[in-house]
């Protein structure tokens, strides 16, 4: 499954997406459910790993490559740990055993993420 999320500069999740099936490459569902547009209209940007390569300026994405110069890896390492608290948001949705081990369709796996977002929320 495809589930994008959003969270806020502090890791806490704001926003799952509906699901696509997990085949869908992470830009083309980004586009698909209009975060893209939506970042864009706002004025906001937001941290992304390198499947978002081509997302457009309000995507912000680490360098590809192995030989970077000091300035990108630094840049590199800056912009990891900003994700990181992403990344954190994500595991904390993949923490719950039932989203793990999920095997239906997509509808029902939307239906699954907005109830343990809501979940998330109530404990927190």
């Amino acid at each position: 499954m495809n589930v994008q999320i959003l969270t806020d500069p502090f890791g806490r999740l704001l926003w799952a997406s509906p699901a696509l099936p997990g085949s869908t490459h992470d830009l083309t569902a980004a586009r698909q459910h209009g975060i893209i547009d939506a970042l864009a209209s706002a004025g906001l940007k937001c941290w992304a790993d390198k499947a978002y390569q081509g997302a457009g300026g309000h995507v912000r994405v680490p360098f590809r490559g192995r030989r970077l110069k000091q300035w990108k890896r630094r840049h590199n390492t800056t912009h990891a740990k900003i994700r990181c608290l992403g990344e954190q948001a994500m595991a904390t949705l993949k923490g719950w055993r039932l989203l793990r081990k999920l095997r239906c369709g997509t509808n029902r796996i939307t239906n699954v993420v907005k109830a343990v977002v809501v979940l998330h929320h109530a404990s927190a």
